[in-house]
């Protein structure tokens, strides 16, 4: 998979938000939740009409490129907002803290930001990039879609449900619109052709006539998507409150951040155990059994969506803004790093064998009779698969 470049006019844009803010941070009348909802929601029109008369081309081109330069402008706003709840910088978005989303004070609020303002940050610039060079994008889209999705699906519901329900303000319904972009975004993403393959029949059976003994890597992520699947649902257990000893010990001497009140790590747990753990048994099929062509778009969403999570699960549960009593105790921070290490690094691992060597899963259309005539007879080309609509999911 080709990198594509980084988008300079995205990036200078996006860098337009830090003198923005520092001066609406010292505008007294955004002291009320209102204005900094209208406020917020001005300036996504201002910068989202900027956007549209200097990059009209790559606009028509895919709209997709205006939600990923609007976006780069929000990753660089949650970055901010990161770097001073932590202390490393002062005065810039102290307003929208308190009287916009207080609860992006939280451990898990900031490492949100955290994740949103690098790692969404690069992916917006080189999807841009992509598309302004006219080249393809889509592994990095799916990426994006997984983490992106699985970021809103937690925060959301975890200020509604948890201890800062009673401090939601008018511009958490400004959030809230955020969950139409990647139903969206989705359907566009998938609905792009796939990089085009091409492999002889004599490889595409030869690696298809396998079995699982013959091919060592693929039988290594299927023992890791095992014991992936029991981890997965034995800390689903643990926050559905399982009266057994293992789960007491757990969650008391491992991994105490699961009982804080602000309900993120508890519905962290659930959004695994309904939709990862169903991933992973599905996975072990498709590793097993040849011709499943969905695993690879669907091992990129969920490796974005791990690694999203991972990350703001495992910062959340250290940072000094958790209560003392809901940290990773000392003496269990290195079981508790190793295993939650390698339960994000798994999915990478499964979407990185994908990529590299799709022919276990891809189904083959052999040429039409149109096209014999060519100097490779026997040759057989693997098209990209049209989007599907019988997801196992």
């Amino acid at each position: 998979m080709d990198i594509p470049p980084l988008a300079g006019k995205t990036t200078a844009m996006s860098l337009g938000a830090l003198p923005v803010f520092y001066v609406l941070n010292h505008v007294s009348s955004l002291s009320q939740p209102l204005w900094v909802l209208l406020m917020s929601v001005l300036i996504l029109g201002l910068f989202f009409m900027a956007v549209y008369s200097l990059s009209h081309g790559e606009i028509t081109y895919d709209p997709l490129y205006a939600v990923f330069v609007i976006f780069s402008f929000t990753s660089v706003v949650d970055l901010v907002i990161a770097l001073q709840e932590d202390g490393y910088m002062m005065g810039f978005m102290d307003f929208y803290t308190k009287e916009g989303e207080p609860y992006l004070r939280t451990a898990h609020g900031i490492f949100i930001c955290y994740w949103d303002g690098t790692v969404h940050y690069l992916l917006y610039l080189a999807m841009a990039g992509a598309i302004r060079k006219r080249k393809r994008y889509r592994n990095l889209g799916l990426y994006w879609l997984g983490s992106f999705a699985m970021s809103l699906l937690v925060f959301l519901p975890g200020n509604i449900l948890g201890k800062y329900s009673s401090e939601i303000r008018p511009a958490f319904f400004l959030a809230i619109l955020y969950m139409l972009i990647p139903c969206w975004a989705g359907v566009r993403i998938f609905s792009q052709s796939r990089e085009p393959a091409s492999y002889t029949p004599d490889m595409i059976q030869e690696e298809q006539k396998k079995g699982l003994l013959e091919r060592p890597a693929d039988l290594t992520l299927v023992l890791y998507l095992i014991l992936a699947a029991c981890f997965t649902l034995f800390r689903g257990l643990v926050v559905l409150d399982c009266p057994t000893d293992a789960c007491f010990i757990y969650i008391y001497q491992y991994e105490p951040y699961l009982r804080d009140p602000v309900a993120y790590p508890k519905l962290q747990m659930l959004m695994y155990l309904f939709y990862a753990l169903p991933f992973y048994c599905l996975a072990v099929y498709a590793l097993t059994f040849p011709g499943c062509s969905w695993l690879p778009d669907w091992a990129l969403v969920f490796a974005g969506a791990i690694g999203q999570a991972q990350f703001s699960h495992m910062g959340a549960s250290m940072h000094l803004r958790t209560p003392f009593t809901y940290r990773v105790p000392e003496d269990t921070w290195t079981t508790f790093f190793l295993s939650n290490m390698l339960f994000a690094l798994g999915p990478h691992l499964l979407a990185f064998r994908c990529l590299w060597r799709p022919a276990f899963f891809l189904r083959a259309q052999p040429w039409t009779p149109q096209d014999q005539g060519k100097k490779h007879e026997n040759y057989l080309y693997c098209r990209p698969c049209p989007p599907r609509t019988d997801w196992p999911f």
